[in-house]
């Protein structure tokens, strides 16, 4: 047994001379407990700044961040588009081109999408189905999360049915699209040229509204779609709008690709 002050049976009340006072391993840690407690203390209030860090810009959620940027994301396709309106302006006032190439840049404008289009259209509108939603006919499994939710293959399939059926030109939401335009889903969310969008989504065509119409009831990727709509009540609606004017794209047309790390 040993013979420091601290152990018991010894009968002394104190370290004798030439002994060495030894700490408990209990002392020990609750010293390190408080001195850790007080690193934390001093972190939080050197990070918040005497802010309440929950209501800290800097600390944001992901998804706040990214509705951030799509609203930013907007405003410079706004600006965009007001200085390329600009630039069209004061080039027609005196570009020294001839009016047969003037109509050639007009036509490759329309079929870059680019420039405004109008004429008759149909809208296709798809949702999400209710929370709570059951299947609705015998012999279907109840649903997952993942049956009741419009995903990135609903919305391509839709999309490239309007192309196959002769259209124009398209608009989802509010964006025109190009021939460099990807429809992407992160989650439950459309991401779109940089800007970010939840259901209901509205998809807008301009043609022929009759071969729309039967582009879309032949493509099997959305005959596949329709049976979760009979099931499990996915939204699904297309209305013939009249006449429509599309916007066009104001966006960047330059391409962006990875680039390896030199």
């Amino acid at each position: 047994m040993s013979n420091s002050a601290d152990s018991p049976g010894t009968g002394s009340t104190g370290p004798g001379p030439g002994r060495r006072l030894r700490v408990r391993p209990v002392r020990m840690l609750t010293a390190a407990v408080f001195a850790l407690a007080g690193l934390i203390f001093f972190t939080s209030f050197d990070t918040a700044k005497g802010t309440d860090i929950r209501q800290d810009a800097s600390l944001l959620k992901l998804s706040d961040l990214i509705q951030e940027r799509s609203r930013k994301n907007k405003e410079l396709d706004e600006s965009n588009a007001t200085l390329r309106d600009n630039v069209e302006s004061l080039a027609e006032s005196d570009d020294g081109s001839t009016k047969a190439q003037d109509e050639k840049l007009s036509g490759l404008e329309r079929n870059a999408g680019t420039e405004k289009l109008t004429g008759k259209a149909i809208t296709v509108t798809l949702n999400d189905a209710p929370p709570n939603a059951t299947a609705k006919l015998p012999g279907y499994p109840e649903p997952q999360p993942d049956y009741l939710v419009i995903h990135q293959q609903d919305l391509q399939a839709v999309v490239n049915a309007l192309w196959q059926g002769g259209a124009k030109g398209i608009k989802v939401m509010d964006q025109r699209l190009i021939s460099t335009s990807a429809v992407r889903c992160v989650g439950n969310t459309l991401i779109l040229q940089g800007r970010v969008y939840s259901p209901p989504y509205k998809i807008t065509a301009v043609g022929d509204p009759g071969r729309l119409q039967q582009a879309l009831a032949q493509s099997r990727a959305i005959q596949t779609y329709m049976v979760y709509v009979n099931v499990y009540g996915l939204g699904w609606k297309v209305t013939e709008d009249g006449a429509v004017t599309l916007p066009g794209y104001s966006g960047t047309v330059d391409l962006h690709y990875a680039k390896p790390v030199e």
